[in-house]
């Protein structure tokens, strides 16, 4: 993988883990979560302005997309809701590259070779080590686990998507934008009546939230998806979450949540992870 593009991932990598922080600090991260996807919106829509428009055999893949995103954004706030960052985050981040990988052999015939693999396994493995050790520091059960796992599950469905439809588009600014436009759209839409018609009141109050948060979700996902014209998408899916590590360090140094020997192992098999990814 060409240093440029291992360097873009990584930061994309850092703005998620941010923009994840952000919302799980809120009192409220269901809304949070749609100031954030409105923020995004209004950004993509005045982006979509100025770029040109992607081709229209994406199209398609854009609305499966912007239906997941739906979904994912939904399944995010819930899961927040019940179970602290530091448990959450490392395990729907961890499992949602194995599901990548093998979904990408089967549906966009990519094959991987050995480093590849072992690198995504390294990456998956520190995942799974950080969410062991912040057991007991998070509200754990099944109800939470569900939840993550099903995102996970969402997370690695939209990637696929996005994967190939990306490659069709031509323009993976334009094909971001429509994705980031439609969705915060249909949650807002979808979430009126639950959010009882406060979010205007809420954006009003929150405007740092939805500016920077919006900026941040559509900036880490679009240079992915860039990524993803450059590079096999089930590596450019295990780099990504590189996030785990970003989002680890903000747990312990920011949102105060206590570090332990699991945690700083899962963050040196993520590392390790990245580095192997370079290799190959």
């Amino acid at each position: 993988m060409p240093t440029h593009v291992l360097a873009a991932i990584l930061f994309a990598a850092l703005l998620h883990a941010a923009w994840n922080a952000a919302l799980k600090s809120q009192p409220d991260t269901f809304m949070a979560a749609l100031a954030v996807t409105s923020g995004a919106a209004v950004l993509a829509a005045l982006a979509l302005a100025f770029l040109p428009a992607p081709d229209a055999s994406s199209f398609p893949f854009i609305a499966a997309s912007s239906m997941l995103q739906i979904a994912y954004y939904l399944l995010l706030a819930a899961a927040y809701r019940v179970a602290d960052i530091g448990h959450a985050y490392p395990l729907m981040r961890g499992v949602a590259p194995v599901l990548v990988a093998l979904g990408g052999g089967l549906l966009a015939g990519e094959s991987l070779h050995g480093v590849q693999w072992i690198a995504i396994g390294l990456i998956c493995a520190g995942g799974a080590a950080l969410t062991l050790g912040a057991r007991g520091h998070a509200s754990g059960g099944l109800r939470p686990t569900a939840l993550v796992l099903l995102t996970a599950t969402v997370i690695a469905a939209y990637t696929l998507v996005d994967g190939l439809g990306v490659r069709r588009s031509g323009a993976p600014a334009a094909y971001t934008a429509w994705i980031f436009l439609l969705t915060g759209i249909g949650i807002a839409a979808l979430s009126w009546r639950r959010s009882a018609g406060q979010l205007p009141v809420y954006l009003i109050r929150h405007p740092k939230l939805a500016l920077i948060g919006g900026a941040a979700t559509t900036g880490s996902y679009g240079i992915a998806l860039w990524a993803m014209t450059q590079a096999p998408v089930a590596v450019v899916a295990a780099l990504r979450e590189t996030s785990i590590v970003f989002a680890t360090a903000i747990a312990v140094f920011v949102l105060r949540e206590r570090a332990t020997r699991a945690r700083i192992c899962g963050a040196g098999l993520v590392a390790l992870g990245a580095a192997a990814v370079r290799l190959a």
